[in-house]
C-alpha cells in the first residue's frame, strides 16, 4: 500500500566492484579535492587495507595531506572534534574515510563541525542537524558489510563523559561517494562477518516495518535481505569469496539506504542503550535483540513481517506457508539465520553472553526510551516493555 505521503533521498554516488578503489582519485578530482585527509583506524592500517587506498592515491596526482589512524572502537565526540581541527590545521579540502562504522561515523562527526564552524560536535546532536549546510567532500570506503554508514545520513557517536551513544541525523550527512571493493572485506574473520551481516539484516527488517516505511525503502530492504540469505553461507564458509563478499557489501549498502529513509525502531533503541551502558558491540546487540523485538511487534506489524518471509526464507517456503502463518514463520527464519551465524561464526545469541547482567537491565531500558529510534517503532514501547524484551534476550 502506498502511504499518503513519504520522502526518500539517496544522494551518494556508488562505485561497486573489484578495483573500485582505483577510481577514488577521479572522484576526488571531480569533487575539487586536492588535499584529502584520510581517516582510518590502527587495525585497518595494520591489516594493509588503508594502504590499498593510499596506493591508489599515490598512482594519481593526489597526495593525502595527512593520515589520521587514531579512531577508537566506538567513535567519540572528542575524536571527531580533533579530526576537524586537524583538517583545518593541515589545509585539507576533503575526507576519505576507510574503515567500519566507527571510522565512517567519526568522519561524519568531523564533517558536521567543519560544515557548521562549530567548536564542539555536541552543539549539533539530534535530527536534521545541518539544515542544508554542505559538508566537505566525503568519500566512504567501508571495510565491513554491516553498518551501511557509507550511504546513510546518520552517525552514532559516543559522549564518553556521559557514557551515552548519541545520534546525529541529516540527509546532508550522506557521503558524496561510497566505494564497495571486495578487497576491503575478504579478510574479515567469521565472527565479525556474522555480526556485521546481522547488523545489515536488522537495518532491513526494521526499515521494512517501521512507521516511515515506504515503497522505495521496502524495495531496498527486501533486496538486501535476499542478498544476505543467499550469501551468508558462502562468506562464513569461505571468507575470500570475492563474489559473495561484494554481494554482502551491496546488501549492507542497500539496507543503509532503506533505513536512512524509513528509520529504525526498538531494536536499535535498546541496542544503542546496551552499547552505552554495558559496552555491547553494536552488531552483537542487534543480532541478539532482533527476534525478541520482532516477537514484541508481531501483533501490530504481522503483515509487514509476513511479506518479509519471501526474502528471508525464499520463494518455496513462502509459497508453502499459509498467509496467517507467515509472520511467525518470518521470525523463525530470522532465528534460523542467527543460528547459522552462531554455529559458523561464533555469534552470541544472548545478552548474558556479551556481559549484560540482570542488574543493568533497568538502566538499559531507561536509556533506550530516550533514544529517538523508539519513536519510529511500529508499536509504542513502555519501560516495562523494554525491560521484558531485555529479560527475554538475557
Amino acid at each position: 500500500m502506498i502511504p499518503a505521503f513519504y520522502e526518500f533521498r539517496s544522494a551518494t554516488k556508488i562505485l561497486s566492484g573489484d578495483g573500485a578503489i582505483e577510481h577514488i582519485p577521479f572522484e576526488l578530482a571531480n569533487l575539487g579535492v586536492t588535499r584529502p585527509l584520510v581517516i582510518t583506524d590502527k587495525r585497518i592500517r595494520e591489516l594493509g587495507l588503508t594502504q590499498v587506498v593510499l596506493d591508489a592515491l599515490a598512482d594519481s596526482t593526489l597526495e593525502p595531506a595527512v593520515v589520521f589512524d587514531d579512531v577508537p572502537v566506538d567513535s567519540s565526540v572528542e575524536v571527531a572534534n580533533n579530526v576537524a581541527r586537524l583538517f583545518k590545521e593541515r589545509g585539507c579540502d576533503g575526507i576519505v574515510a576507510v574503515g567500519g562504522g566507527s571510522v565512517l561515523d567519526t568522519a561524519k562527526g568531523a564533517a558536521i563541525v567543519l560544515a557548521t564552524g562549530a567548536a564542539d560536535l555536541m552543539d549539533f546532536r539530534g535530527s536534521e542537524v545541518l539544515s542544508n549546510v554542505p559538508i566537505p567532500p566525503l568519500v566512504a570506503v567501508p571495510t565491513t558489510a554491516g553498518t551501511g554508514s557509507e550511504v546513510t545520513g546518520a552517525a552514532v557517536i559516543k559522549d564518553t563523559e556521559r557514557d551515552v551513544k548519541m545520534a546525529f541525523v541529516s540527509f546532508d550527512l550522506q557521503p558524496h561517494v561510497a566505494v564497495l571493493d571486495p578487497r576491503m572485506t575478504v579478510g574479515l574473520p567469521p565472527r565479525i562477518t556474522a555480526s556485521t551481516a546481522m547488523d545489515a539484516l536488522v537495518h532491513s527488517v526494521e526499515a521494512a516495518s517501521c512507521r516511515q516505511r515506504n515503497p522505495l525503502s521496502d524495495a531496498y530492504a527486501y533486496s538486501a535481505i535476499d542478498l544476505i540469505r543467499e550469501n551468508i553461507y558462502a562468506v562464513l564458509g569461505d571468507g575470500r569469496d570475492k563474489r559473495a563478499r561484494l554481494a554482502m557489501a551491496n546488501a549492507a549498502l542497500m539496507a543503509g539506504i532503506a533505513f536512512s529513509n524509513s528509520m529504525v525502531g526498538v531494536v536499535h533503541a535498546i541496542g544503542h542503550a546496551c552499547g552505552g551502558v554495558a559496552h555491547v558491540a553494536h552488531g552483537d546487540a542487534m543480532a541478539i535483540l532482533l527476534p525478541h523485538c520482532m516477537d514484541f511487534n508481531l501483533d501490530v506489524c504481522g503483515d509487514a513481517y509476513g511479506e518479509l518471509l519471501l526474502p528471508l526464507a525464499g520463494a518455496d517456503v513462502y509459497a508453502a506457508t499459509a498467509l496467517s502463518a507467515r509472520p511467525a514463520a518470518a521470525v523463525a527464519a530470522v532465528r534460523a539465520l542467527l543460528a547459522v551465524c552462531a554455529d559458523r561464526g561464533g555469534l552470541p545469541l544472548h545478552l548474558g553472553d556479551v556481559g549484560v547482567s540482570e542488574s543493568q537491565i533497568a538502566d538499559i531500558a531507561r536509556v533506550a526510551l530516550d533514544d529517538g529510534s523508539v519513536s519510529m517503532n511500529p508499536k509504542d514501547v513502555s519501560l516495562d516493555d523494554a525491560v521484558a524484551i531485555l529479560r527475554a534476550a538475557l
